[in-house]
């Protein structure tokens, strides 16, 4: 197989300090203290593969874009190219992408988020070449992306069929000031496969009285501190407690009051306190708890805090399992199992997270 791989190497960079992805936003995200996040999931997949396809064909594009990872996960890559200088960007990926094609690659596997999605997707238009995403962006809502990195090399190895799906994005400043209006990018050819996942269904559902049972329980344990994850289920139950939270970002509650609003990873873990619980709740139609939309909720906050997870009963009846994507294998595991999941005022539901 003849693979051509490109890195996005600054996707997802925003997540964790709170900027809600990384448009325009890379010297924000850097002075806030933002760190690569792609570069070591790309790592991951790569390794992976070499496991499964040792011997597969792999052409790339030059640093930062993938030739360092492709060389340590052994392969002697082709590289075709090399980014014009400076920040890379989409002209970049749109470049690699083409001269993939050119060369007659089977599949091109990129890293990245929707941006790179769709930049990848509208540069094969017109072609019968497949794609498959590791996914490292913050906002993740087209379904031509693997569960995770190590799902997306096991797809490469092992497909044998493609099928068309949509490529999804949303205009970032819009998504900073909680509007989230996805758009129909590209329609692009992906391998079938059971570790897919499916793009996100923005379905609504009644949780009024999920959320007045779970403000209920936060009132009666005011000493705790609350991290409250973002979206409109979640959203119902800040609400409740009477105050206006961010609508795509984290919120820190403790003793009858906003700790923080709109919290970065570094706030929430300076905010938190001897007893915490994240409350969170999964996306619709994929089913990721954490590592879709909430990077702020990293393995540090989560490791020093208990989860409640609350749906709606419609949410999850569009939910076959939970998901978890922390950038921490480790911790992933230590995840999966059975989860009671809350979906009314005392009523709860069991859902496995694999």
């Amino acid at each position: 197989m003849h693979v051509g791989f490109v890195l996005n190497p600054i996707a997802g960079m925003g997540g964790r300090v709170g900027l809600k992805g990384t448009d325009g936003k890379v010297a924000e995200a850097r002075a806030r203290g933002a760190e690569p996040r792609a570069p070591q999931r790309a790592e991951r997949a790569l390794a992976e593969l070499a496991d499964r396809l040792p011997d597969a064909r792999v052409s790339t594009w030059g640093e930062p874009m993938g030739e360092r990872e492709v060389r340590e996960a052994g392969y002697e890559p082709e590289v075709l190219g090399e980014p014009a200088g400076g920040e890379t960007g989409s002209d970049d990926t749109r470049e690699a992408v083409a001269a993939f094609v050119d060369a007659g690659v089977d599949l091109v596997l990129f890293v990245g988020g929707d941006g790179t999605a769709a930049d990848v997707a509208e540069t094969l238009e017109g072609t019968d070449t497949p794609m498959l995403g590791v996914p490292a962006g913050v906002k993740v809502y087209s379904s031509v992306f693997a569960v995770s990195p190590e799902d997306a090399a096991y797809i490469v190895a092992s497909y044998e069929r493609t099928e068309r799906r949509e490529v999804m994005d949303i205009d970032e400043d819009e998504y900073r000031e909680g509007e989230v209006n996805p758009e129909l990018r590209a329609v692009a050819r992906v391998p079938v496969a059971e570790a897919m996942q499916s793009s996100k269904q923005l379905g609504g559902g009644t949780v009024e009285a999920l959320a007045e049972g779970v403000a209920d329980d936060i009132r009666a344990e005011p000493s705790r501190t609350y991290v409250l994850g973002p979206g409109s289920t979640v959203g119902t139950i800040k609400d409740e407690l009477g105050f206006e939270g961010s609508p795509i970002g984290v919120d820190v509650w403790r003793d009858g009051e906003v700790i923080v609003r709109d919290a970065s990873e570094q706030q929430i873990l300076d905010a938190l306190g001897e007893e915490n619980v994240i409350v969170v709740s999964p996306i619709g139609g994929q089913g990721f708890v954490f590592g879709r939309g909430n990077p702020q909720l990293s393995p540090d906050v989560i490791r020093q805090c208990d989860v409640t997870i609350v749906a709606s009963r419609a949410k999850l009846d569009g939910v076959s399992v939970l998901r978890a994507d922390t950038d921490d294998p480790e911790l992933d595991e230590e995840l999966r199992g059975w989860w009671k999941v809350r979906v009314g005022k005392f009523e709860t539901r069991m859902v496995k997270l694999v």
